[in-house]
């Protein structure tokens, strides 16, 4: 059953790479439960096939660190990007995307995550196995308000512009 307006996100844990130590996040992976994460606050989530994918690396992600402060000014407080990768990988491509500390890069190793959203997809015949569909949604205190899911390849819905114009 995939989620959808009204729900509250499921059970998970995901995982980010974190770059400086801090008390209480060593360097390195570490893991954090959804839910408390989600607490109190208002996050902007997009998902996404893949690290490193054309349109994720050159559209998706980019357009999320380039309207970061005006999804912000609108009252989001983090903007997550999840993707079935480890967090080695996703660390390595928020570094490269130039989204550290804009975007936290949420890795969803056993897409565990998008599989309790719904939101997973089979990419086996493109030698990926089990990876997220494209989408986003704004979650507050950790109930969804707004959900975009992508049909097929497509990136129309999901995109950081139509978030902004939601968040009007």
């Amino acid at each position: 059953m995939t989620i959808k307006i009204g729900d509250t996100l499921p059970a998970a844990s995901l995982a980010e790479f974190i770059e400086v130590e801090t008390e209480g996040c060593s360097l390195g992976p570490n893991t954090f439960n959804v839910a408390d994460l989600a607490k109190g606050k208002t996050i902007a989530i997009f998902g996404l096939p893949g690290a490193y994918t054309p349109t994720c690396s050159a559209k998706h992600v980019p357009g999320y660190v380039e309207h970061a402060a005006a999804l912000k000014a609108k009252g989001v407080d983090e903007i997550w990007c999840v993707s079935v990768n480890d967090a080695f990988v996703m660390g390595a491509w928020g570094r490269d995307q130039k989204a550290t500390g804009i975007v936290r890069m949420m890795a969803d190793g056993n897409a565990a995550f998008s599989k309790a959203l719904g939101l997973d997809a089979d990419f086996s015949k493109f030698g990926m196995g089990t990876r997220s569909q494209r989408y986003s949604m704004v979650v507050v205190d950790g109930v969804v308000k707004h959900l975009n899911v992508e049909e097929g390849g497509a990136f129309a819905v999901s995109n950081a512009e139509t978030m902004l114009a939601q968040l009007a």
